[in-house]
């Protein structure tokens, strides 16, 4: 039996570290190195980045309302309309949606894990739960970490060090 006490921060240790090896790669990344990609038909560095952003913040503070309004903005930064970004701009983005998961998964217990959501964008659409949102992201986090690694990787500049 677990004990329903336990914070998740606890079975989630791991992802904290993967946070920082992107905020790492990011960090020194000039405005041309943020361009480049694995190939024509992929998304940019920065693109990636601002995609793990705005889905971090979407699932996170749209969908669970964890967070405060200050993140709200940051749900658009992969839309079209949207500006590219500077890497300064970029790890801002990730470190402020990290603290945003960091906190919930240090108040959130195995049993939380059950609470159902229901999509705030589109009204008949499925129903998650907790668990199958912070799933999501971690998988989503590092699935698009890895493209960043690839892509800077394959352009002979410093990738995520696993």
């Amino acid at each position: 039996m677990i004990d329903n006490h336990l914070s998740l921060a606890t079975f989630y240790k791991g992802w904290d570290v993967y946070q920082q090896h992107l905020v790492t790669v990011i960090t020194p990344l000039t405005d041309e190195q943020l361009t480049l990609r694995a190939a024509p038909h992929q998304w940019s560095i920065g693109s990636l980045a601002t995609h793990i952003v705005a889905a971090r913040a979407s699932w996170f503070y749209s969908w669970m309302g964890e967070g405060t309004a200050d993140i709200a903005p940051l749900v658009d930064w992969d839309e079209d309309h949207e500006p590219s970004r500077p890497a300064s701009e970029l790890v801002a983005g990730l470190e402020a949606t990290w603290q945003v998961i960091e906190a919930a998964l240090a108040r959130w217990t195995p049993a939380d894990l059950e609470q159902i959501f229901h999509n705030p964008f589109r009204a008949n659409a499925p129903l998650r739960s907790r668990q199958y949102i912070i799933w999501h992201i971690l998988e989503h986090d590092m699935h698009h970490g890895g493209e960043i690694s690839l892509a800077l990787g394959m352009h002979g500049v410093m990738a995520i060090d696993l």
